[in-house]
């Protein structure tokens, strides 16, 4: 912004009382021999003063979209000549200071929803406010549900308070029996063994970027999806191709792991993929062709989807602003969960299979209550959209990877926000904790960030310090697994390729 248009908003400022410089400061007293017109002009200039001390206090999105759609709502021109999206951020805190907070805070009247993302991120669910300042709405409102919701709502809390109260049980007396010293030096051990974490393996996945990649339970398999409509099943850690899924007509965006996969008690099902279009497809390891496909979400994208730690239920995150839960007992979706106010994104269940964590492109994290339905938690503080979230072992910490280049961790007990580590310098793609190294007590060590900026970077948990970067991509991570017994790191990305990272030779 220019000194000129900065002298003429200041002095709409001074007539609006935005800002005040009393003719009586000490500052003007001392020159009141001065000629009325050097008055005029000194307080002219501490009035600058104030106005730009006052501009430095005010934090506006670092987003150019919503900058642009603040500035359209103030009724100010979106674009200057010569301006670029620094210059009008600097702008949109000025006016701010003139004409209030207050003044963006209120969604007009039938604004658009594209001039009104940023606003509609910002209110409460539900919440409708008026350009006359009406009272907001605040009614709780129900979907009613079918009796396959009601059974499954029952079941899930009689599968997950034994499982809530085992996991209790077993870190009272992981932390009873084990000194302080002891878990201290295995921490520094952890940390030690992950500072000499380098590439051991790396594998053309496929002529497309790959999207996403999940060690399977047993650690023996990597499953792969791509861009190419195509999901293939790696052997490990030869890196060899044991089966290639086709069925896929557009990107595959995701692929997971049956939580019985691969172990003694699996199942007909072994994986579930995603795309582009909508189709959810369930897999075999006996065929190459679809096991079952869920059918409800076209044309919608659906960007992830994540099994319950039973391995009855599916949860999938559709670009219709909603995530659905499918019991594939029954084969039915039993529920169509709103809330978000953008699309959803990712979605994460907890250890327990109490509760369901999602992020969306409203830039908020959201916790539900599958047992009775509820939003038991809202996850605000990211200045984009959420790109990854994440449950850790112990139950009750989680964490959120966002466009705005930060991880940020929370706290499900009380309910805020612990730290924001920033973690890169693009968007972070994946966030995800170790596994359980405790048994049922769910001590994790270490919490694992990969981002566009082609690097996955590890943390100590929980005093989140940076502990060593994985880099060797050519172009931007998509996804990042740990394997179940933390031996390794798979990474794919951007440049088609998946990387196994190791301490040592596997």
């Amino acid at each position: 912004m220019s000194s000129g248009q900065q002298m003429s908003i200041l002095r709409d400022s001074i007539k609006s009382g935005a800002i005040d410089v009393p003719l009586g400061s000490a500052l003007l007293e001392g020159n009141a021999s001065q000629p009325p017109e050097q008055s005029e002009s000194r307080r002219e200039m501490l009035a600058l003063v104030e106005l730009r001390r006052k501009t430095r206090q005010i934090q506006v999105s670092t987003d150019d979209r919503e900058v642009r759609a603040y500035l359209r709502q103030l009724g100010e021109p979106i674009c200057l000549f010569g301006e670029d999206a620094a210059d009008r951020r600097e702008r949109l805190k000025t006016l701010i200071v003139l004409h209030g907070e207050s003044a963006i805070r209120k969604r007009p009247a039938g604004a658009s929803d594209s001039a009104g993302d940023s606003e509609a991120a910002s209110s409460t669910a539900g919440a409708s406010t008026s350009a006359s300042g009406a009272a907001i709405n605040k009614e709780v409102w129900y979907h009613e549900g079918p009796e396959a919701l009601k059974t499954g709502r029952l079941w899930l809390a009689e599968y997950s308070l034994p499982r809530a109260r085992a996991r209790l049980d077993a870190a009272r007396a992981y932390y009873a029996n084990t000194p302080d010293s002891v878990r201290k030096a295995r921490h520094l051990e952890w940390q030690n063994n992950l500072r000499s974490f380098a590439i051991q393996a790396s594998q053309i996945g496929d002529s497309r970027p790959l999207s996403y990649c999940q060690v399977s339970p047993d650690g023996s398999q990597l499953a792969v999806s791509s861009w190419s409509g195509l999901c293939q099943v790696w052997r490990l850690p030869e890196c060899e191709l044991a089966f290639t899924l086709r069925g896929h007509k557009t990107n595959a965006c995701c692929v997971a792991w049956h939580p019985k996969a691969t172990t003694p008690e699996a199942g007909p099902v072994a994986l579930a993929s995603s795309s582009l279009d909508g189709a959810v497809k369930l897999w075999s390891l006996d065929s190459e062709s679809p096991y079952a496909e869920l059918d409800g979400h076209e044309p919608y994208r659906v960007s992830r989807l994540a099994w319950h730690p039973s391995g009855r239920f599916l949860g999938t995150c559709v670009f219709d602003y909603s995530w659905r839960l499918w019991d594939l007992e029954a084969g039915d979706e039993i529920l169509h969960q709103e809330g978000h106010s953008k699309e959803v994104y990712d979605i994460a269940f907890h250890p327990d299979g109490s509760l369901a964590l999602t992020g969306g492109l409203d830039s908020f994290g959201r916790v539900w209550d599958l047992r009775t339905g509820r939003c038991v938690m809202l996850l605000e503080g990211h200045q984009r959209s959420v790109l990854s979230v994440a449950f850790a072992p112990n139950g009750h910490h989680m964490a959120t990877g966002s466009e705005d280049n930060g991880a940020k961790l929370w706290d499900l007990r009380k309910q805020v926000c612990l730290y924001t580590v920033p973690a890169h310098t693009s968007n972070v793609s994946k966030v995800l904790f170790q596994p359980g190294s405790s048994g049922a007590a769910g001590i994790s060590h270490f919490l694992l960030t990969a981002s566009y900026d082609g690097s996955a970077r590890l943390w100590s948990h929980p005093n989140w310090t940076p502990i060593h970067q994985l880099s060797g991509h050519e172009s931007r991570l998509m996804c990042a697994d740990i394997a179940p017994d933390s031996r390794f790191i798979v990474t794919c990305g951007f440049d088609r390729t998946f990387k196994l990272w190791a301490a040592q030779p596997i």
